[in-house]
């Protein structure tokens, strides 16, 4: 099947939509943490801590699987954009958002490895 623009279009919003994800589940994490610090300062009731802690455990796990879905998703934009210059399509608003995106999230994860 031959790329589109239409194509592009949509792997570039599922790409930033993933991104936008994940950046919401690292700050629900961030939210959540000083949450259960807070618990434990106050001494609260084990229950309502150990419910806290399970909410927590949950979203830090959103993180991994954000980033693999955002791994696939960008390889896939990838290959559209390389089968759209193949077919000489090198310019315009659409492969421009596309290129942005694709090093956008490229610089993301530079940052987060190691």
């Amino acid at each position: 099947m031959a790329a589109t623009i239409r194509n592009l279009k949509i792997k570039t919003a599922t790409c930033k939509r993933i991104v936008k994800e994940l950046n919401s589940y690292e700050k629900e994490v961030d939210r959540e943490a000083a949450k259960t610090a807070d618990m434990k300062e106050k001494g609260a009731d084990p229950y309502d801590l150990k419910q806290q802690e399970n909410v927590l455990a949950e979203s830090r796990m959103m993180i991994p699987d954000c980033n693999k879905r955002l791994e696939a998703s960008l390889a896939d934009l990838k290959g559209t954009l390389a089968e759209l210059e193949e077919e000489g399509q090198k310019e315009g608003p659409e492969i421009e958002d596309a290129q942005t995106t694709v090093a956008a999230v490229e610089r993301l994860f530079q940052a987060t490895k190691p």
